[in-house]
């Protein structure tokens, strides 16, 4: 099933890769020059069905911009998923978006709040992975000439047409293949995108959503991991 998985996102990263963008200066694509740690997470934990998908929106700076992994903080990557591989480099690189790989010492707050939160319920990876999985939509990070973040919505509708088609066709084989029964979007857009994938495969999982964990929502940052719990609660994505 692992394997599927990989072949599934090297189709993806094929299709993706080619693309070019009026409005974005820079374009890292992390599933190609972050292929081995990318790779290796799919690997260990993308074995059997899951009955819980995570999906988040697209990569951060210092998460899976630098390591390949979805929500990718270093320290959960590195020291509770035990992933460290060899990282490469977009190209061309943007000199204050620079990829450091593992030797990275920005937090990826996001991240760091989810992993942390799975962390803390389970110490062992491998265990949290055993009926769960973490994925992102879109692999693609888009930067201006300053540098800054430019979100999905930013980008004219036509260039984001292939992204789409292209991602799509992606999470609805990741559906078919992990076969989860709670398919959970961190985040409204994540939700949105998760509902239209259960339509065209016709899965019957419970579409729902957590609060999106970033430092930039104020509720996040009054208490992310009690505000999910309680969302995962009330969805029966945990009992209790």
């Amino acid at each position: 099933m692992s394997r599927r998985l990989i072949e599934i996102s090297r189709a993806l990263t094929e299709r993706l890769r080619p693309l070019s963008f009026s409005t974005a200066s820079h374009v890292y694509l992390p599933t190609d020059y972050a292929r081995k740690p990318h790779e290796a997470y799919l690997k260990r934990f993308g074995k059997g069905p899951k009955r819980v998908l995570f999906l988040g929106m697209n990569p951060g700076p210092w998460g899976m911009a630098q390591t390949g992994v979805p929500f990718g903080e270093i320290p959960a990557v590195k020291d509770w998923m035990g992933i460290d591989e060899p990282v490469g480099k977009p190209d061309p690189e943007h000199p204050k978006r620079r990829i450091e790989g593992f030797a990275c010492q920005r937090s990826e707050v996001s991240g760091r709040r989810l992993w942390g939160y799975f962390a803390e319920k389970y110490p062992q990876a491998e265990d949290f992975f055993a009926g769960h999985f973490v994925a992102n939509y879109c692999p693609l990070v888009w930067m201006g000439e300053t540098g800054a973040n430019i979100t999905p919505d930013k980008l004219p509708s036509s260039e984001m047409e292939p992204v789409e088609d292209a991602c799509m066709e992606h999470l609805a084989k990741l559906l078919e293949i992990l076969r989860p029964q709670y398919l959970i979007g961190v985040g409204a857009y994540a939700e949105a995108k998760l509902a239209t994938a259960a339509e065209v495969v016709s899965s019957t999982a419970t579409v729902g959503r957590v609060l999106h964990p970033s430092p930039a929502s104020p509720a996040a940052n009054r208490g992310w991991a009690e505000a999910a719990e309680k969302q995962l609660k009330a969805q029966g994505v945990l009992e209790g």
